[in-house]
């Protein structure tokens, strides 16, 4: 399967580069995976989509404010952007500037003076050398961390914004994007409804954004993100099946992070990093529907899609949304999809 088979043109300005007023107003394309049959609605209808016994599974994690400008001490600006929290004051970090700043050398960041310990791949090892936490500093220092697409600088509306109202656990350089569309006025429906919540933890990494870069999907390297599945979610996750109910999981990362913990064929709880990678071809063993946003082309998160409902299905409701002129990426509109074939469980053969 080929890279190509997952391209479509979107005109630049149906990317949303900000969020609207409301965050359950935005737009909702309901996608039958047995049948390609495609619906509009709005976000707020997703209760009626929903019955008593239905399990949400959110990730829980929080964006950090990891965007950092500042300078080498010899001189030459510098840009920062933390990829992972790795201790107290410490980090895993891309950096641009003119030239590589060595292991050993010092730099600025936000008027925070910063050790250069080592290089990890393409990352630098950073050491902060004050005594405030790191998250206290970036707090207090850093940007967030807007996907490039969106070609602007963070505002203060941003803080916000680009965060779920459920945030608990520090971590992620990019939002879960398909949660930024619960409020709490629509979660209380959902709880008044008989609708269960779960969460799960993924701190998503910068590499979310990478593109494939080679013309068979096979050959792609994912990169690792650290996912936390507990025992309370597998319970839950037990229960809503036990009693015939959907797994509904809202995001790509909160699929990653069940699908991750279901590899043994039964889902258990799970505290690693995890590689997974969901395309076309996958056969799913814990998700039975999924909330997401519209994705860029050729990306990983339009393959699980694909996986998911079908790559032709997924196509042809990009290509409808494109007309429809539905908002795409971080701060757009959403898509609720169904699968076509039942989760497996031990009696059935992958």
């Amino acid at each position: 399967m080929k890279t190509s088979d997952f391209h479509f043109d979107l005109p630049d300005e149906l990317i949303a580069r900000y969020p609207m007023a409301e965050r359950s107003a935005s737009r909702l394309l309901c996608l039958n995976g047995a049948t390609g049959e495609r619906a509009h609605h709005t976000f707020k209808d997703l209760a009626s989509m929903l019955e008593p016994g239905d399990l949400l599974v959110f990730n829980n994690t929080k964006v950090i404010p990891a965007r950092l400008f500042g300078e080498k001490l010899s001189g030459g600006k510098l840009e920062a952007l933390i990829e992972r929290v790795t201790g107290e004051h410490e980090a895993l970090a891309h950096l641009r500037s003119s030239r590589s700043p060595k292991p050993g050398s010092r730099i600025l960041l936000g008027g925070v003076e910063v050790e250069v310990v080592g290089r990890e791949g393409a990352l630098f090892q950073l050491r902060f050398l004050d005594e405030r936490p790191l998250l206290s500093i970036l707090d207090e220092v850093g940007h967030m961390p807007l996907p490039p697409y969106m070609e602007r600088d963070d505002a203060e509306e941003d803080r916000e914004r680009y965060q779920t109202v459920y945030a608990e656990k520090p971590g992620a350089v990019a939002a879960p994007t398909a949660g930024l569309h619960f409020d709490e006025p629509l979660l209380q429906v959902l709880k008044e409804k008989g609708v269960n919540f779960a969460y799960v933890t993924l701190h998503v990494g910068a590499g979310t954004f990478q593109p494939v870069k080679v013309d068979n999907i096979h050959d792609h390297e994912m990169h690792a993100e650290y996912i936390e599945v507990s025992q309370d979610v597998v319970d839950a996750v037990n229960a809503t099946r036990a009693a015939g109910k959907r797994v509904v999981a809202v995001g790509t990362t909160s699929v990653r992070s069940l699908e991750s913990a279901s590899q043994s064929g039964e889902i258990a709880p799970f505290y690693d990093e995890s590689r997974i990678f969901i395309y076309p071809g996958y056969r799913f063993r814990s998700v039975d529907a999924m909330i997401t946003n519209f994705h860029l082309p050729e990306s990983t998160l339009i393959m699980l899609v694909s996986a998911f409902a079908g790559r032709d299905n997924t196509m042809a409701a990009y290509a409808e949304a494109v007309a429809q002129r539905y908002r795409f990426y971080s701060y757009g509109d959403a898509m609720f999809l169904s699968r076509p074939q039942p989760v497996l469980n031990d009696a059935q053969p992958e």
